[in-house]
């Protein structure tokens, strides 16, 4: 292959003087019958290359790709691409001749099938060029498609120029006009408004079987049953109440606010009474202050959770009962530190999360053997939730 060279001619029609670069001069590997002009990140395919043209050999429907159709189908071909600064005169001993437009959408380059090998066309602007596609020898190709050496060959010719629709400038060989046959039957390619609005439609399909399979992932996860909206937005412990009692749980995301909070109120006085903490003189002042709806007073107020369980320890007044975890396989919890958190869920923002997560500290109060019990003496306290 020769290196890219410049040479200056005279056109014999106009007498004036042009200027012309070789960019790639030799045998390029041919595969399929294809070679391949691409630029940027562009992506094809050979049908739209071809849509709305008339040519088949020089496919440039897609913005900053050349499809060109080779007659080797497997073997090396002589091959050449020229940059002008003005339209050349055809050639005579071409063959075939087209004509399409090109303007480069990044880095230019050569490729044979599969990007084995390419040629840097880095010479090619950012700008509009006409693009004249020249073989000779095809038919002969087709006949013979593992002779040595090539029987057809190529020139493949840029210079500036406007946009235009392609054309075939001559036509000779049958397999030139079996492409063109070809070219004439594609569909003219999508514009860039239609491109947009079938990916917007694309994208919005995708999102919307992204949300479908969202929902059956989440009826699943609810026994084929979604719930009502309040509980679907919760998320970690107060879900734990609703898996142990549905209906309950339902029935108190659908009380409302004042209610929740009232429930929220009483799991947490029933936690500390049933651990025997409601009426030690440092921990009632806690409650009555909850009831109050007012700031937990100290060292309730001050303190984390965890800083609390070595006065709660120390306290020779308060009990130290050991229960069965809910999964009953453990009877060494103690029932004290379970009903501790009630209080801080009551007074957490959400009246809904407030009132399930001193439910659920409730539960762990209880126990394993005993935690129905709490729930029956809810719905007795509250019947609108029975």
């Amino acid at each position: 292959m020769s290196v890219p060279s410049a040479m200056m001619s005279v056109d014999r029609i106009s007498g004036r003087e042009s200027r012309v670069r070789t960019l790639m001069s030799g045998a390029a590997r041919v595969d399929y019958g294809q070679l391949y002009v691409e630029s940027g990140e562009a992506s094809f395919a050979m049908d739209e290359c071809f849509g709305g043209q008339v040519n088949g050999l020089c496919g440039g429907a897609v913005p900053g790709t050349l499809f060109l159709m080779i007659g080797t189908n497997v073997g090396e071909v002589d091959f050449a691409v020229e940059l002008h600064d003005r339209p050349p005169p055809v050639g005579a001993e071409w063959e075939d001749v087209v004509e399409v437009s090109f303007r480069p959408t990044g880095p230019v380059a050569l490729y044979v099938w599969a990007h084995e090998d390419s040629w840097s066309l880095d010479e090619l602007e950012p700008i509009d060029y006409r693009v004249r596609y020249c073989a000779v020898g095809m038919d002969d190709a087709r006949d013979d498609d593992f002779r040595r050496p090539a029987r057809d060959r190529y020139a493949l010719q840029f210079w500036p120029a406007p946009p235009e629709a392609d054309r075939i400038v001559r036509q000779t060989t049958e397999h030139a006009a079996y492409w063109h046959r070809y070219a004439a039957k594609q569909p003219p390619p999508p514009t860039a408004e239609e491109k947009a609005e079938a990916s917007r439609r694309a994208r919005e399909e995708q999102e919307r079987a992204a949300a479908r399979a969202r929902l059956e992932a989440e009826e699943r996860r609810w026994g084929g049953r979604l719930p009502v909206d309040a509980l679907r937005q919760l998320r970690g412990r107060p879900l734990l109440v609703v898996g142990l009692d549905r209906p309950l749980g339902e029935a108190i995301a659908e009380a409302g606010p004042a209610l929740q909070r009232d429930v929220a109120r009483w799991a947490a006085r029933r936690a500390f009474t049933e651990a025997g903490l409601a009426e030690v003189d440092w921990i009632a002042p806690a409650l009555a202050a909850m009831d109050r709806g007012e700031p937990l007073p100290p060292p309730f107020g001050d303190e984390p959770l965890w800083e609390l369980l070595d006065p709660l320890l120390a306290d020779d007044r308060v009990p130290k009962t050991l229960i069965s975890s809910l999964d009953g396989k453990r009877d060494n919890v103690l029932q004290q530190a379970m009903a501790l958190p009630a209080i801080f869920a009551a007074q957490q923002e959400n009246p809904l999360e407030a009132a399930l997560e001193a439910l659920w500290a409730g539960v762990t109060t209880f126990g394993h053997r005993r935690h129905g019990v709490l729930f029956t003496e809810l719905r007795e306290a509250f019947p609108v939730l029975a």
